[in-house]
């Protein structure tokens, strides 16, 4: 089997030559285009999740030799999460590649966040499988560049971080309240609210509820800080 021109292009973008080109092609296959002659990327994902874990875990061991498990913990998380395989998959444009049925294709799924993060896993797997754990390892370090070494030292995402500020102060969670939603139906526009009890409120817009959500606990968490 032989790469295509976007997948070849696609393959030199990510600095990995594959010496089996079907792996490349199961991993960029979501499940709406599978059949019984052709396999989808839910596997490689599984495995390529789990991959990349390790090779974050340790990174973030070596980078900070003083570091507790307490410290490293939200940093690998802010590593591993979806959003950032999402963040490193549009960087490359893994979505321009990805093989999708006609419904997926036309709810805007090259740019759905959980399926490309979930196609970022698949492509890592698909080194691993191609070359081993060393080339995992290489393309990962690589594609995820600066995201390493600046991760914050705290890394607890902003929703978490704000229910503990609310907590602290004897209130009760914050809450998100959906108050827009523009765009066509394949590709929403959110518009989220977060609230806390005692009148505190800052809004964000995002392409996703949870990136809305995310984004405006960061504004809210921003502001009270600074009104310290």
């Amino acid at each position: 089997m032989k790469l295509s021109s976007e997948l070849k292009a696609f393959a030199g973008r990510i600095g990995y030559d594959f010496t089996r080109p079907e792996l490349l092609h199961r991993a960029v296959t979501h499940s709406s285009m599978s059949s019984p002659t052709r396999d989808d990327n839910q596997r490689l994902e599984f495995l390529g999740d789990r991959v990349l874990g390790l090779v974050m875990a340790e990174a973030l061991f070596t980078a900070d030799a003083s570091a507790t498990e307490g410290q490293m913990a939200p940093r690998f998380n802010a590593l591993v999460r979806k959003e950032t395989c999402a963040d490193v998959a549009r960087e490359f444009d893994l979505g321009a590649v990805l093989k999708l049925g006609r419904s997926e294709m036309l709810s805007g799924g090259r740019r759905k966040e959980a399926l490309l993060g979930d196609a970022m896993e698949a492509v890592i797997s698909a080194v691993y499988l191609d070359g081993g754990f060393a080339a995992a390892q290489a393309l990962v370090l690589r594609l995820w560049g600066k995201r390493i070494s600046q991760v914050d030292a705290d890394a607890r995402d902003a929703k978490t971080a704000l229910q503990e500020w609310a907590q602290a102060r004897k209130l009760s969670p914050p809450s998100y309240v959906e108050v827009a939603r523009t765009g066509p139906d394949h590709a929403p526009v959110f518009t989220i609210e977060a609230r806390l009890e005692n009148g505190e409120v800052a809004p964000a817009t995002a392409n996703s509820k949870r990136q809305a959500e995310q984004a405006a606990a960061k504004l809210l968490l921003a502001r009270l800080e600074n009104e310290q």
